[in-house]
């Protein structure tokens, strides 16, 4: 037999047909904590808090470093035919220079190469809007030059219905 009770005790027990031989056995749990083990585990908690936020910004940091790279790597690749070689090799500069900076445990060198980096890649994106609008500019030309439209202009004048039955 397999009992468990509304207090988590398992009871299991077995007999032997052949010999008429019962086991049984009770599981129950024990916390293992005491009081005074429960409150250093707390005071120690509280002690290390500081350190325990100042390594989650770290980590943070350092995850924020990863994507930035990743996503300015992946536009270089995309648009990198937009922009002039210069600008191009400052960003993978800034780029190689923050995946070193991730690398370490500085936090605040960390910042600075990742606002490096973005401030590298603006001139990717201020090269690839300047790009499409001369597109669409471009474009808006060509259709406002195209002849042979036929559009016309013209006024009109609405009629009710009442005028139309009375007249």
């Amino acid at each position: 037999t397999f009992d468990i009770d509304a207090n988590g005790i398992v009871s299991v027990g077995a007999k032997d047909k052949a010999t008429n031989k019962e086991q049984q056995i009770t599981i129950q749990a024990d916390g293992g904590l005491n009081d005074e083990d429960i409150q250093a585990m707390m005071k120690d908690a509280e002690a290390n808090a500081e350190a325990d936020k100042a390594r989650r910004e770290l980590v943070e940091a350092k995850n924020n470093a990863e994507a930035l790279a990743h996503q300015t790597e992946k536009q270089v690749e995309e648009h990198g035919d937009k922009v002039e070689d210069a600008v191009k090799g400052e960003i993978t500069d800034a780029i190689a220079a923050l995946k070193a900076s991730a690398e370490g445990e500085d936090l605040n060198d960390i910042q600075e190469k990742h606002q490096a980096l973005m401030t590298a890649a603006m001139k990717l994106g201020e090269a690839i809007y300047g790009a499409q609008q001369a597109e669409g500019e471009a474009a808006a030309a060509a259709d406002a030059g195209a002849e042979g439209d036929d559009v016309v202009d013209a006024d009109f004048e609405e009629v009710d219905g009442d005028d139309r039955a009375s007249a």
